[in-house]
């Protein structure tokens, strides 16, 4: 008569499992880690096209503007002509403004995607 044996493979339910982060799922590429790339990357996307929308309304409206009353743009200030003052001057530190707004956010929405892949929960 033989003697019976019980083979089992490793445990499919351990507490390390239950415990992991879903950082797992994005770096073995799930289809759960695909979701949440892909929700960052939308997020992303969505924050440059506003950026982008609002950088093409303020500075495109500022020629059409200049176009539509040629009285303005004859005008001077301090013996500079205004168009070149907007258009030259003023530019610029809007466009650092709108860049240095555009990565904050981006970091914001960088670090609320590693909270969630990381397992932390926010209180708010």
């Amino acid at each position: 008569m033989t003697e019976r044996v019980r083979v089992t493979g490793p445990p499919r339910h351990t507490a390390a499992s239950r415990t992991a982060t879903r950082l797992g799922d994005v770096t073995e590429q799930t289809a759960l880690g695909d979701l949440y790339l892909r929700s960052l990357l939308a997020e992303q996307l969505r924050l440059a096209l506003r950026v982008i929308g609002l950088l093409v309304v303020t500075l495109g409206l500022v020629p059409l503007l200049f176009h539509l009353a040629p009285s303005l743009a004859d005008r001077q200030l301090l013996g500079i002509p205004v168009a070149w003052l907007a258009l030259g001057v003023l530019v610029y530190p809007f466009l650092l403004f709108l860049g240095w707004r555009y990565v904050r956010r981006a970091e914001r929405n960088e670090r609320v995607f590693a909270d969630l892949v990381s397992g932390h929960e926010d209180g708010d």
